[in-house]
């Protein structure tokens, strides 16, 4: 008399395809959750609005004016008069460069001015104001 195996004679299958779907999963959950702590560090701008606003991205320098009259390039503080010899050094390195100027509605017409005559004396060609597009 012949005892059967009561095992399986077959192996079982190791599916591939669900591993590949929560792997992926995975991903993408760790993808998102990291772009939550990260920290974003942006001058608080309140800019006037614009109908007639385009986005463009390439090549840009932002240079913001604050509403107590403050001057940054990028993220740095400087006095006006050092915003020709910052964009003197941008062109250097950049000769197609476009200076995005975003500054506060409640900020000094006369800081404005001053940043724009800047980069006049620089030489720069391509200068954009920054708005917010109007609903």
């Amino acid at each position: 008399m012949k005892l059967r195996n009561l095992r399986n004679e077959q192996q079982p299958r190791l599916m591939i395809i669900p591993m590949i779907d929560i792997i992926f999963f995975l991903l993408v959950f760790f993808m998102m959750s990291t772009l939550y702590m990260v920290e974003q560090h942006t001058i608080p701008v309140n800019l006037p609005q614009s109908v007639s606003g385009q986005s463009d991205v390439t090549g840009k320098v932002i240079i913001t004016v604050t509403r107590e009259g403050n001057i940054l390039f990028g993220e740095e503080a400087i006095p006006p008069s050092l915003v020709k010899k910052r964009a003197q050094l941008e062109l250097a390195k950049q000769n197609n460069v476009v200076f995005l100027l975003g500054a506060d509605k409640e900020a000094a017409y006369g800081a404005i001015v001053a940043v724009l005559d800047g980069l006049k004396q620089a030489g720069a060609q391509r200068v954009a104001v920054s708005t917010e597009r109007r609903p």
